[in-house]
């Protein structure tokens, strides 16, 4: 990776040419194929105040040039807010990279089992059918139960006054009905 540091109305002294070094050691850890990296940094004065601005430009192969512009009244808090931006735009290009690797063994692993339950429930289709229920209007449980008492079912779904869902079924004993 090649880096360059140009100083615009500054002098460049050497702690600060340490801190920019410092920062672009930072988006190694990416691992992206960063070709150069140029920082400028420029001062200006305007109504007696200084403000600094400080611009990273980086190429990276496959990717287009990235260029990030920050401004402030101090030069290494300028450094750092450019550092974190850049950051973000390598992590998110990291992110992306790395999420399309191939797969790994133990999610083949997993994959198997979900076939192996996925070909026994569709054993279980031909068995089983979907029954829509004839009211979702609530109901009382009196009500259910003459329904209930009126049908061949083995049990009754539908909800209560209170936007309950309840089971009323019939028990093993004659004559005798369950509720949950």
């Amino acid at each position: 990776m090649n880096t360059s540091i140009v100083g615009r109305h500054i002098e460049l002294t050497e702690p600060i040419k340490d801190y920019v070094n410092s920062s672009v050691e930072i988006f190694k850890k990416y691992n992206l194929d960063i070709i150069s990296v140029n920082s400028i940094i420029s001062q200006e004065e305007k109504n007696g105040r200084k403000a600094f601005t400080f611009e990273f430009t980086l190429n990276i192969a496959h990717l287009d040039t990235v260029v990030v512009k920050q401004k402030d009244k101090d030069l290494y808090s300028a450094i750092d807010i450019a550092v974190d931006r850049v950051s973000k735009v390598l992590r998110r290009h990291h992110d992306k990279i790395t999420g399309h690797r191939a797969t790994k063994l133990t999610e083949v692993a997993s994959a198997e089992i979900e076939d192996e339950i996925a070909n026994e429930l569709e054993k279980l289709d031909s068995e089983i059918f979907p029954v829509r229920l004839n009211s979702y209007k609530p109901m009382d449980i009196e009500e259910a139960l003459s329904e209930l008492k009126d049908s061949d079912a083995a049990f009754k779904v539908f909800y209560d006054k209170d936007d309950n869902m309840r089971v009323l079924y019939k028990a093993s004993e004659e004559g005798k009905f369950g509720l949950y």
